[in-house]
């Protein structure tokens, strides 16, 4: 029985996740989402262990740059959000036609920012990593590399935003096999076109970014091939090809709160490193190197609480949100049980971890520090994590964007500051703020989730 689900999961038997058994229903959805997020954690990690290789001060551009793309990454993980929240309800509702319109809508919404941003990235790349307190060789070597991971930007958030719009529909593993085909390609080809092959010297750390963009691009194709191909219950009709401006608002209402969650995160996360690039590339390369491993477990993780996302919004459609909160129960206690399960690696192993990709002494200290720190918040990260993703799930955006607000801005960032500079601690007062500010996260979300107002919510 259990053998026969996961080829189900695998091959995408089309399910009702408004009637199956609800253990069976998360176990179904999260397979392909924790092997879709496997990849994108494996590729955060295979990434920085090529680029590791051509020094701190690569390694510092790439975290100077990802903490400004992360900007990006907050666009397409709103506008996922919305992707997720809408067809999710359309697909509890029986309103497959209106699905495929709404998945159009997410195209032209998410075409368009992603040229502007595109843009915007290309012409003020120098200026972004001086802003961001980037030394003089990091901005001469790093310019390139930023600037092509801007241009290569609209296949990020069209990746980003169609996956969750196959989540919402319970076909994850479009989502799934999408990431390993964009983040598979983007792993096999990065060390070619960094270090080069025969004859073929290499592009050095812009052939990294050049990867990661072709990679992602092919990503897409696969997506617009199945959305197109009408052979599922979400797909493109030709009547679907017009622009809707209601179904476009609905989007930017839903997808403001989710950019807002993200944009005020990443907002936190450039401080943080904007306050670690005062401490030298050692401190900032191995502020990196930390947060690349951790997402090697948080992003499952992720994974695996996206399952509560589709069940609430389709079970939300179908008229039953008792159901749909005690799916999201059951998924907090399988997520905490694997974060636990993660906890003792980092706290046992983490100068071991952190060896794989630095030889560097002063870098690797940092990176093992940051591992067993954060992960002393990590069963409270699981909660939070759940409780976020069953918020958006019900197209309640808003809620986790004013958590996210009060915790990150008002308690994350100033308390990280006093750590760092009036105490003293330098990079382990921000670890100690990120694992405090975090676990107090979940807490003030299980606050606002036990109140239900996220049940009422119309789509």
């Amino acid at each position: 029985m259990t053998w026969q689900l996961i080829k189900d999961a695998l091959r995408g038997k089309e399910q009702d996740f408004t009637s199956l058994p609800l253990k069976t229903a998360i176990f179904v959805l999260a397979i392909p989402m924790i092997l879709e997020m496997m990849m994108e954690s494996a590729f955060a990690v295979v990434d920085i262990f090529f680029v590791a290789k051509l020094g701190e001060h690569a390694i510092a551009t790439v975290g100077l740059t990802e903490s400004v793309v992360v900007l990006v990454y907050a666009m397409g993980f709103g506008i996922s959000m919305a992707a997720t929240a809408l067809i999710s309800r359309r697909f509890g509702e029986k309103e497959y036609k209106e699905a495929g319109a709404a998945a159009f809508q997410l195209l032209v919404v998410g075409g368009v920012i992603s040229i502007i941003l595109g843009i915007l990235g290309w012409t003020f790349a120098p200026d972004i990593l001086g802003l961001m307190g980037a030394e003089a060789k990091v901005i001469e070597t790093g310019v390139s590399y930023t600037r092509i991971i801007f241009a290569g930007n609209t296949a990020i958030m069209l990746l980003f935003l169609l996956n969750g719009a196959f989540r919402g529909a319970g076909q994850a593993h479009h989502a799934m096999r999408s990431l390993w085909i964009a983040n598979g390609l983007n792993m096999i080809i990065d060390p070619i076109l960094i270090f080069g092959i025969g004859n073929f010297s290499g592009y050095g750390l812009e052939g990294a970014a050049i990867a990661t963009t072709f990679g992602r691009g092919i990503g897409v194709v696969y997506q617009l091939y199945h959305l197109f191909n009408g052979k599922h219950k979400l797909k493109i009709l030709k009547e679907n090809i017009v622009i809707s401006w209601e179904i476009i608002k609905k989007i930017m209402e839903i997808a403001v709160g989710g950019m807002g969650q993200f944009l005020i995160d990443s907002v936190a996360w450039i401080a943080l490193t904007r306050m670690n690039a005062e401490f030298g590339s050692a401190s900032l390369a191995g502020f990196t190197i930390a947060f690349r491993i951790l997402i090697f477990t948080l992003l499952p993780a992720w994974g695996l609480s996206g399952a509560a996302s589709t069940l609430v919004g389709q079970n939300l459609g179908a008229k039953q949100p008792e159901r749909a909160e005690k799916a999201v129960w059951i998924t907090a206690r399988y997520t905490v049980i694997f974060m636990a399960s993660v906890t003792g690696i980092y706290l046992l192993f983490n100068q071991q971890l952190a060896g794989i990709f630095t030889d560097i002494p002063e870098v690797k200290a940092v990176a093992s520090q940051g591992l067993w720190v954060v992960a002393l918040g990590y069963v409270f990260f699981a909660v939070g994590m759940v409780l976020t993703q069953a918020f958006n799930g019900a197209g309640d955006t808003k809620t986790p964007a004013w958590i996210n607000i009060g915790v990150l801005w008002f308690i994350e960032i100033p308390l990280a500051y006093v750590l760092a500079f009036t105490f003293g601690l330098a990079h382990l007062g921000i670890f100690i703020s990120i694992a405090f500010s975090h676990s107090f996260h979940s807490v003030v979300s299980l606050y606002f989730f036990r109140k239900g107002k996220w049940k009422l919510k119309e789509v």
